[in-house]
């Protein structure tokens, strides 16, 4: 005969089932809210010697707001005798929503605040090294005697993209021997140990350690074409000081943080936090502007015969070395203390690449591509402005001191723009998407920079104009050139890299680590580099930087247009890795949330019987068959 179910809990059973009618007083609603005496895990139910399994809808809420209405439940095991009998442990897995909440503050989960605030803190440290490193670097090579601006195309292609290379490989071989957290250690020492021996020993030794008398007669004899190649040669530990600044930013930011937070953080919290992220560490750009200038001040002030630049020097690497102390303290605090998310299992079933097979699978991706061409377009057209104006830079501040302390506010400019930049970059994430977001920065660096060549293609005529504002032709197009930078700089800050780093997430394990370490470490030197090639290419077929400006222009457009093409593209490809992706993860949701039930066949059974009798606990605990009561 066919049981009819009279509870609220249960709505659908299996097909013929071999039970009777039974008091609604012994129903589910008792079930599952009676405090069981004695409950017995592991059993599943057995109707006619085989174990079945019960689906069901939950159809109303209940009092305590447990269930969610039409929620699709499925019960395993377990069995309850009327009369106070034992309950077994059962499940109903999927719908509705978890039976506690979880602490939160101000609405954020507490797990989730343990995430980000720590990942706060360490972009902040990460990026108020930067800006004293990226800041510092210039005024070494810049400004150094027999040398000039010239020397840094040959940097970026010669010196800092072979050593990005060779990073990437090396960075990929111990991926595949060393855990995350030894992988990160690994890569972190080094950077603080050079920093901190530089300001102590390199820079003071350096008149002994560096080749003067050999890159004067190298120069004699090859001509004054070659100032820059030589200027490597001259300087060589500034250039090594150059190429490690260079490569903090590209490893410490984007391959260790960046990778750790991708780690740490699902796709949900990447889209309301990744934007935020910027806020802290954008005052750090402005705290670090106020350090940089603070120590190009102090110079000033010191006795006569005293080297002014090495006590600098010496300041800001020790600010340096506290600084990825402190990092390396947080990455620590929160691998102790915050459990990572779950992903995907089968994407981390794939086997090990080697490192041509890496490059092989990067190459062969047309999602990396794009990405690839995402970060060599950004390299390759800041690269185009940055280089000129910084040659129109040390025209305008020949000495170190002036140099350095306007590069300080140019950074504390820069914070505040990104920070404003963060403050709405959330909106427009929330408003038009990843897709308008990705499209923005190549935007606002065509805009700019057109502005800056113009500028100096028209400085001539503009002069009267200029004249009756106070400036010369040169410092305005300083102060523009200033202000490209801060703009495009605030919007790769803000918006670029939060949807660069949003689209690893997607990825597989495999694709994750090492794409990210080609990615970001060759490709992004490979932009600056491709830029500084293209001006190299320009000053020599046209004969020098400002007769080859229009035609760098044009460069800068086609670029610009293969960037915002490539966004594209990667916004389609990303919604349906996302898509996915959560698809995912709310199944395995879906297979984590149990609820304990009863069982509804023993419980059917016992009270057709007419009978209260208790059901004893049998040894076997998935096999209740011998303790069924028979049913007519």
């Amino acid at each position: 005969m066919e049981a009819v179910l009279q509870t609220k809990g249960v709505l659908y059973l299996p097909s013929n089932p071999k039970t009777r009618v039974f008091s609604s007083q012994y129903g589910l609603k008792n079930g599952f809210f009676s405090k069981p005496s004695r409950p017995l895990s592991g059993f599943s139910l057995s109707v006619g010697g085989f174990g079945k399994q019960l689906y069901g809808v939950v159809s109303n809420t209940s009092k305590n707001g447990v269930f969610r209405k039409g929620g699709i439940c499925r019960a395993e095991g377990g069995g309850v005798a009327a009369g106070g009998g034992d309950v077994g442990q059962g499940y109903v897995v999927g719908g509705g929503d978890e039976i506690m909440k979880k602490p939160n503050f101000l609405g954020i989960e507490m797990v989730t605040l343990k995430k980000i605030i720590p990942l706060g803190l360490m972009f902040f440290c990460i990026l108020f090294n930067y800006t004293i490193l990226r800041d510092t670097k210039d005024v070494l090579v810049v400004t150094a005697k027999g040398s000039s601006a010239e020397i840094i195309p040959f940097l970026k292609t010669w010196v800092n993209l072979p050593m990005a290379i060779g990073f990437m490989l090396i960075y990929s071989k111990l991926s595949n021997v060393l855990s995350k957290q030894a992988l990160f250690y690994t890569v972190m020492v080094p950077f603080i140990a050079f920093f901190g021996a530089f300001g102590l020993f390199l820079y003071p030794l350096s008149g002994v350690m560096h080749p003067t008398a050999l890159a004067d007669k190298l120069l004699a004899a090859l001509g004054p074409r070659f100032l820059g190649p030589i200027a490597i040669l001259r300087i060589w530990s500034f250039c090594l000081f150059y190429v490690m600044a260079e490569l903090w930013g590209s490893v410490v930011v984007s391959v260790l943080f960046w990778g750790f937070a991708n780690q740490i953080t699902t796709v949900d919290e990447a889209k309301k936090f990744y934007p935020l992220f910027g806020l802290g560490a954008n005052i750090a750009l402005i705290f670090s502007g106020r350090t940089v200038k603070y120590f190009s001040n102090l110079r000033k002030n010191l006795g006569p015969g005293v080297d002014g630049w090495a006590v600098s020097l010496k300041g800001m690497m020790s600010i340096v070395v506290l600084m990825g102390l402190a990092i390396c303290g947080i990455y620590w605090w929160v691998n102790t203390f915050v459990p990572l998310p779950s992903r995907n299992k089968k994407k981390l079933a794939k086997p090990k690449m080697g490192t041509m097979e890496s490059l092989k699978f990067l190459v062969s991706s047309r999602y990396v591509r794009d990405l690839a061409t995402l970060v060599v377009a950004y390299g390759i057209s800041i690269n185009l402005v940055e280089v000129t104006w910084k040659s129109k830079l040390k025209a305008q501040f020949p000495s170190p001191n002036e140099y350095s302390a306007f590069m300080g506010d140019f950074s504390t400019a820069t914070g505040i723009a990104t920070f404003t930049m963060m403050l709405l970059s959330q909106w427009i994430f929330n408003k038009y998407g990843w897709g308008v977001a990705a499209k923005i920065t190549p935007t606002v660096l065509l805009i700019t920079g057109i502005g800056f060549f113009s500028l100096i293609l028209f400085g001539g005529p503009l002069a009267p104009v200029i004249g009756s504002l106070g400036m010369t032709p040169l410092l305005a197009a300083v102060y523009v050139g200033a202000m490209q930078n801060i703009f495009s700089k605030s919007a790769k800050y803000s918006l670029f890299d939060p949807c660069k780093e949003m689209a690893y997430i997607p990825l597989d394990e495999e694709t994750k680590i090492k794409g990210k370490a080609a990615i970001d470490v060759v490709c992004n030197p490979l932009g600056k580099s491709g830029g500084a090639l293209i001006q190299q290419f320009m000053i020599l077929t046209f004969g020098s930087l400002a007769n080859s400006t229009p035609y760098l222009g044009g460069v800068l457009l086609v670029i610009v247009l293969a960037w915002l093409a490539a966004a594209k593209s990667l916004d389609t490809q990303f919604t349906t890795a996302l898509r996915k992706d959560e698809e995912f993860e709310e199944m395995e949701r879906a297979n984590n949330v149990k609820i304990p039930v009863v069982d509804v066949i023993n419980l059917a059974a016992g009270t057709a019987n007419g009978s209260h009798a208790t059901r004893k606990s049998s040894p076997a605990a998935g096999d209740l068959s011998s303790e069924r009561p028979k049913t007519q």
